[in-house]
């Protein structure tokens, strides 16, 4: 709780000075600037981990630098198995919720309001008190609370970055079931999370539905074109500065370390062996000890696409009349939402150890499919395409269907020609986040993996548990194919996103 409360508060600190500088302000690079702050997000927690092994870590860049420039003997900062590195992976990771669902927010608000309260007399600190903090109140706060329900079911980050002196409950889940084998403790540390993030859930799912309202021909998208005076040119560059130092660097370094070797030769400074080298991603297809079950690079990332594409026509096919449902404004809907948006803030610790015990047992058995992986990513990405779907599909004006049905439409033909045309970008964003998710899921799949299912973050966490520089080395390359890909997806997601609101 308090970890989570802590990583929160730093998100938001950082996150909303973003916000307002991504929803009010046109300069060069905006665009790239947008898409490379969403980088991070879509990121498996393994890659996370990795990117700040490489830019933090004993061996990680801030510190070779530091000690080739001041002499040093070691490492002067350490933070593996520290309060701060868990802290600072989560703003890195959790930051781009606050550009995107405030930002959004911030950017669809009517700027009339604030102009007339400035005619009638208003200070700007004034009218954004009274008009500009009451309207963004809901937004801040189910962004927040978003950011809290992630930080609360972080796995990857403190598993790897906390060691054995942190331990959130799917860690200890986790533990539990792979360590001691014991289920009974996994099971009621599982129930335990479910209730606190289902009723996190209910409170996210009531809070998020003022954000998603009707949009009048008045509020469409607007940047404030203004003169800028000095004062404002330095916090521009400044806000960008921290974004790219918290949001970018990480990245850089986590590539660079692909390809860069730096190693002391027996345990001697004076000899270091240092230089560009594309070793690493060469050992990635060399077995050298002839291991039966080693898996090649190239079969786990079939696997992984393999994977990937189950789970995106999975998702989907769930989440497209389950998107439709929850539009309906029934009461049966609002108590189904919470409970429809329940894996969104479980742990995926926790949906593998329930699949886990579901389908190992007659006759439901499928502990040896390889179909039960892309099962348990389907539970994590469906609410990822609900909430992706569901602020499209809101604003389309009820009128228009109603009008196409006075004309004689029937509702497949309303359902082609009216919400498929709105809906279809949003459609096409969903799928990509689902094929993304399932390309870097970690939680589930180390519960439900098989030495021939391997994934790729499976294969870069077995990289990281290894000792040497060239498993650390193969670690970095493939993390940096993994983080190639999600940019890609990325950019492909921000060019056919639509203008609505959307946490993702």
């Amino acid at each position: 709780m308090w970890q989570a409360t802590l990583s929160t508060i730093l998100t938001l600190a950082i996150g909303l000075p973003g916000a307002y500088l991504l929803a009010h302000y046109n300069f060069w690079g905006k665009s790239i600037l947008r898409a490379i702050t969403a980088i991070p997000f879509v990121l498996p927690t393994v890659v996370v981990a990795a990117s700040f092994t490489s830019t933090l870590g004993p061996n990680g860049w801030i510190n070779r630098t530091l000690i080739t420039w001041l002499d040093l003997e070691t490492a002067p900062i350490i933070l593996n198995h520290t309060l701060w590195a868990i802290l600072i992976a989560h703003v890195f990771y959790n930051t781009t919720i606050i550009l995107r669902l405030v930002g959004d927010y911030w950017t669809l608000m009517d700027p009339k309001m604030i102009k007339a309260a400035r005619c009638l007399g208003a200070t700007q600190f004034r009218a954004f008190l009274g008009i500009t903090l009451p309207l963004l109140t809901p937004a801040i706060v189910s962004a927040a609370l978003l950011v809290f329900i992630f930080n609360f079911t972080s796995f990857g980050v403190i598993l790897i970055l906390g060691g054995p002196i942190f331990s959130t409950l799917e860690v200890a889940i986790y533990r539990q079931t792979i360590n001691f084998f014991d289920l009974e403790m996994a099971a009621l540390l599982s129930v335990i999370q479910l209730i606190c993030t289902l009723g996190l859930t209910i409170l996210y799912a009531r809070l998020s539905r003022k954000t998603h309202r009707p949009l009048q021909t008045n509020r469409l998208p607007s940047i404030r074109r203004q003169q800028l005076n000095w004062k404002k040119r330095i916090s521009i560059v400044i806000v960008i500065t921290i974004l790219i130092i918290v949001l970018v660097v990480p990245l850089i370094t986590l590539a660079f370390s692909s390809v860069y070797k730096f190693e002391p030769d027996r345990g001697e400074r004076e000899n270091i062996s240092t230089g560009f080298t594309l070793n690493y991603y060469h050992e990635l297809f060399v077995n050298r000890r002839n291991s039966i079950f080693f898996v090649t690079p190239i079969e786990t990332i079939l696997f992984s696409f393999r994977n990937a594409v189950i789970t995106t026509l999975s998702a989907l096919a769930i989440g497209l009349p389950a998107t439709w449902m929850l539009t309906r404004k029934t009461r049966l809907t609002q108590l189904l939402e919470p409970i429809l948006m329940l894996p969104l803030g479980t742990s995926a610790v926790t949906l593998g150890l329930g699949l886990l015990l579901v389908f190992s047992r007659t006759p439901f058995n499928m502990r040896t499919s390889s179909l039960l992986v892309p099962l348990a990513h389907t539970l994590v990405a469906f609410p990822f395409v609900i909430r992706s779907l569901l602020p499209s599909w809101t604003i389309i004006n009820p009128q228009l269907r109603k009008a196409a049905a006075m004309l004689g439409a029937n509702p497949i033909q309303i359902w082609r020609e009216i919400d498929l045309p709105i809906i279809g970008r949003a459609i096409l964003v969903a799928g990509a986040f689902a094929f993304t998710i399932s390309i870097g899921e970690f939680g589930a799949t180390i519960l439900l993996s098989r030495p021939e299912f391997t994934t790729v973050p499976m294969a870069i966490y077995r990289y990281l548990s290894l000792p040497g520089a060239l498993n650390y080395g193969q670690a970095m390359a493939l993390s940096t194919i993994l983080m190639i890909f999600c940019g890609t997806s990325i950019f492909c997601i921000e060019a056919i996103r639509p203008n609505a609101i959307s946490e993702f």
